[in-house]
């Protein structure tokens, strides 16, 4: 039976619908919310879950580990940084706050903290959206021309922010997901009607490097209600309209074109075709993946840098919008990092490396990828989008770094060793919705020329020496070898091999420090897995001599 331990803050306009599917999903512990009359209106089927006008009291319950923020949009940093701070795992209903650097604060704060900072992004986790997705991903509808999405209707009007911060964030996440990073210029005009300083409707243009071009256009001053996205590409255009039937959501309009002798496109006019998925909930999806990557402790699919990438638009589109209509261009990273890149490296624009990172000669870093602080990136390495990497990783030259592979703190991966994220690849089979993970835990060194069969987890500590190829999970602290590569032993956080007494205790003899080896594993009694490093002497003679014979 699932635990209980998710207190939403904010329980009214919003924050009702994510209260049903958190009861639903078994998680929810408590209700928080300033208005007594707000939480008075929910009913018996409530009983059970606990009602909190404090928001410190929610955060001071260690029966707490996760919060959902409902709140109005100017009070989403300050509640969740203080969340993070608690030690609590954070959702944060859209937008994820109100400015780039608010955003990457909350960033910082999260990892620094070692907490899950997802983003209510809820179309990510509409199941025709991601339809849409997997296939522009599978080239289904060819190189991408332009996309326009109309989010319009007469509903409810707001004075605290404009059309564009209310209604245009889940539209702006999917189109950065069709386009796979940030726009190079923004333009935005509109108007204001109803409220001085808030504009009632806009129109934003995005711009990108590859020739795809994006309008964005909301209103709330409108007589229909309409949530259509529409994506044109050379081989086919798709509409997703989100206010049809289910059966109806996504129609594709395939090889609408006929080219002539004369290179002359002709229309073929013919009926679309209906894709159906399974229907779902998306607001059960989205609540139900923040709960499994707390659970999981994986990065969510709209995490923190996800929403950095919207904020970033949206302030683009926002100052544009300020000046009348100048071309604005977002930042070109997620952070202020200072890193160093070679002058043949590549940086995608979408990309994010942290500060005294370096990038080496010919190496290319894609668009959404994550590179920590103080990592070192060598020669001819490729590290693909949404791959993320912590903080003091070394990357030995000639590795590519593939979607699906998740890279924790102070890892080494030697040169030309081999990550892989499909079982079964073949050429003419598109395999990109079969991405399996590989998870390298902090610390783990593998071995150069070694082989990660994908889908594994190499504990932290773990050592893969040279060559092997591994097929399974490794323990933490675990050395193995050979192929397919087998366990002989145990290593300890400094690299020395461990000898266990019939006691199940053994001693580094770099480092002094102690470790037992129980039914579950191997785990140092004397510095928990996640602190720093202790210093110690180098390696002796013997201890090499020892991890040699092995």
């Amino acid at each position: 039976m699932r635990t209980r331990d998710l207190a939403l803050i904010g329980a009214g306009y919003w924050g009702k619908n994510l209260a049903r599917n958190f009861l639903n999903l078994g998680a929810l512990h408590t209700l928080c919310d300033s208005n007594p009359e707000t939480l008075a209106a929910y009913g018996k089927e409530y009983a059970d879950v606990r009602q909190e006008q404090s928001f410190d009291h929610v955060l001071a319950n260690p029966e707490v580990s996760r919060v959902a923020i409902a709140a109005p949009a100017v009070h989403h940093f300050n509640l969740a940084s203080a969340a993070l701070e608690a030690g609590k795992d954070v959702y944060v209903e859209k937008p994820l706050c109100l400015n780039p650097d608010d955003a990457k604060a909350l960033i910082e704060i999260a990892k620094k903290n070692g907490r899950v900072l997802m983003v209510g992004h809820l179309l990510q986790y509409h199941a025709y959206v991601e339809k849409l997705n997997e296939m522009v991903r599978g080239g289904e509808l060819g190189k991408l021309y332009y996309v326009t999405s109309n989010r319009l209707n007469l509903g409810k009007i707001r004075q605290e922010e404009n059309s564009l911060w209310s209604f245009a964030p889940h539209d702006i996440s999917v189109i950065l997901g069709l386009a796979g990073g940030l726009p190079d210029e923004v333009v935005c005009h509109g108007e204001q009607y109803l409220t001085d300083g808030v504009a009632d409707t806009t129109l934003t243009q995005l711009k990108f490097s590859s020739g795809l071009r994006a309008h964005v256009y909301v209103s709330w001053l409108n007589p229909f209600k309409e949530q259509k996205l529409t994506v044109v590409g050379s081989d086919g255009m798709a509409v997703f309209d989100d206010t049809k039937p289910w059966d109806q959501k996504l129609i594709v309009y395939r090889k609408y074109l006929t080219w002539t002798e004369g290179n002359f496109p002709t229309v073929n006019k013919r009926d679309g075709e209906a894709i159906l998925v399974e229907q779902s909930e998306p607001l059960k999806s989205e609540c139900q993946h923040f709960i499994d990557c707390c659970d999981a402790r994986n990065i969510p699919r709209t995490d923190g840098a996800e929403g950095l990438r919207v904020l970033q638009v949206l302030d683009a589109a926002q100052k544009s919008l300020d000046t009348g209509g100048a071309a604005v261009s977002p930042s070109e990273s997620a952070t202020d990092s200072k890193f160093f890149a070679h002058s043949t490296a590549t940086i995608d624009s979408g990309a994010t490396v942290g500060n005294a990172t370096k990038v080496w000669h010919y190496s290319h870093i894609s668009d959404q990828a994550t590179i920590g602080t103080r990592c070192n990136i060598g020669q001819n390495v490729f590290v693909a989008p949404t791959v993320e990497i912590g903080d003091n990783v070394k990357i030995q030259n000639n590795v590519s770094v593939y979607a699906g592979t998740t890279i924790e703190d102070d890892v080494f991966l030697g040169p030309s060793c081999v990550l892989t994220n499909v079982s079964n690849p073949r050429s003419q089979v598109v395999r990109r919705d079969a991405y399996e993970d590989t998870v390298i835990r902090r610390g783990a060194t593998v071995g150069a020329n070694a082989t990660l069969v994908c889908g594994v987890t190499i504990g932290r500590y773990a050592f893969i020496a040279a060559g092997a190829v591994v097929t399974k999970d490794v323990p933490d602290y675990g050395i193995v070898m050979g192929v397919p590569a087998k366990q002989t032993g145990w290593m300890s956080r400094h690299g020395c091999k461990l000898e266990f007494g019939a006691n199940g205790k053994a001693t580094c003899i770099e480092s002094g420090l102690r470790y037992s080896y129980e039914a579950s594993g191997v785990r140092c009694d004397d510095v928990g897995e996640d602190a720093p490093l202790p210093a110690a002497q180098p390696c002796s003679e013997a201890s090499y001599e020892i991890f040699r014979a092995a």
